[in-house]
Order: structure tokens, then sequence, then C-alpha cells
């Protein structure tokens, strides 16, 4: 990486640490941090309380047909997510935009500008030890548990598929299997946006 970027897109499936890397981001420099969850959210984390319609979701579709629907979701989102990135670009400031919505395959559509791409991902493995122990997976009631999992296959068929994706446009892919690879990536995008370098 060589020029100040303009902004950062930090595209991945459910926990991969796009939010965190975001936040801490955000706090290093001052640009604000924009959540595609925000925007619009499709039927998300089936514990924590969510209503029941939620967990029925989950339970009475098939995995494939889970996942298609969070690609509709996706793609109606496309053009709220365009006016963000331009309103963002607009305002004449550094901004961070992450959020699973953010597709490879859509970016042509966004005019981005200088802004920075970059897609997390994670073995299958470690997406499902994240997921289960953010959603204390094993204190859940059975009918929760089942729903957990099938969030659980949603978000390695999505990580899969992001990955096919960011391959395809040459989008930089990282992998953040091992939480230290974030925290280097943070790091290093630390320095990148903020113009400088390490000695």
């Amino acid at each position: 990486m060589t020029s100040r970027p303009t902004g950062l897109l930090l595209l991945g499936t459910s926990h991969v640490g796009k939010s965190t890397c975001a936040h801490d981001l955000g706090n290093a420099t001052e640009w604000p941090v924009i959540s595609t969850d925000k925007l619009g959210r499709h039927p998300g984390r089936p514990w924590t309380g969510v209503p029941d319609a939620v967990t029925e979701f989950y339970l009475r579709l098939t995995d494939a047909t889970i996942h298609w629907f969070l690609r509709v979701h996706h793609e109606n989102m496309r053009p709220f997510i365009r006016e963000t990135i331009k309103a963002a670009r607009e305002a004449g400031r550094g901004f961070i935009l992450e959020g699973s919505a953010l597709r490879p395959e859509y970016l042509s559509d966004w005019e981005i500008g200088e802004a920075l791409v970059i897609c997390l991902h994670a073995e299958s493995d470690a997406l499902r030890e994240r997921i289960e122990k953010g959603s204390a997976h094993s204190q859940q009631s059975d009918q929760t548990k089942r729903a957990i999992d099938k969030f659980v296959e949603r978000s390695i068929r999505e990580n899969e598929a992001l990955v096919a994706s960011a391959n395809k446009q040459g989008i930089r892919l990282v992998d953040v299997t091992d939480l230290a690879d974030l925290e280097r990536l943070t790091h290093e995008l630390t320095l990148h946006l903020a113009g400088t370098s390490e000695r």
C-alpha cells in the first residue's frame, strides 16, 4: 500500500471481525464508521432475545434458502449503500464502511473513488467456534441451538461465496482465522489511513 486512501470498505461474513477492526480504526483516525447493519437489517443472529419469527425463519427454511434470502437482502441494499458512499465522499473526509452487505461483485456500481477495499475471511471451524462462543450456544435451549447452527451454516456459505467473489474481482483477502492477524491488519491500516509508515 502506498498512497493514502480516501476511505475504507471492510467486507466479510458475520464474526470475522469487521466491526471490531472498523471501531478501532475509527478511534485511531477519527473517521466516521458506518455499518450496513444500520441501513437495513436482515433476520440476524437468532439469539439475544430475538422475536420468535426470527427463530422460526432459521428453523423452517433449508440452508440453501436461508443463504439465498441473505443475498436477496444484499441486492435490495445496493442503492442504499450507493447513496451512503456518495454522501460520505461528498462530506470531504475519510470514512470507514463495514458490513456483510458489501459484496465484491457490487463494487463497480458504487463509485468508491480511492477508497481501499479489504475482504476478511476465516476458516469454517474458526467461524463456528466464534459464533458458538458469542451466542453462548451450550447454554441455549435445544430450539435456539438449532437456529444458531443454521446461522453458522449461513455464515460459512457466505464466507465461501465472498472469498470466491473477492478473488474474481481482484480484491485483497485477509485471513483472520488467527485473531492476531486481525490485530496486525488493524495496526497496518491505522498507519496507512493516517498517511504514515513504520520505520
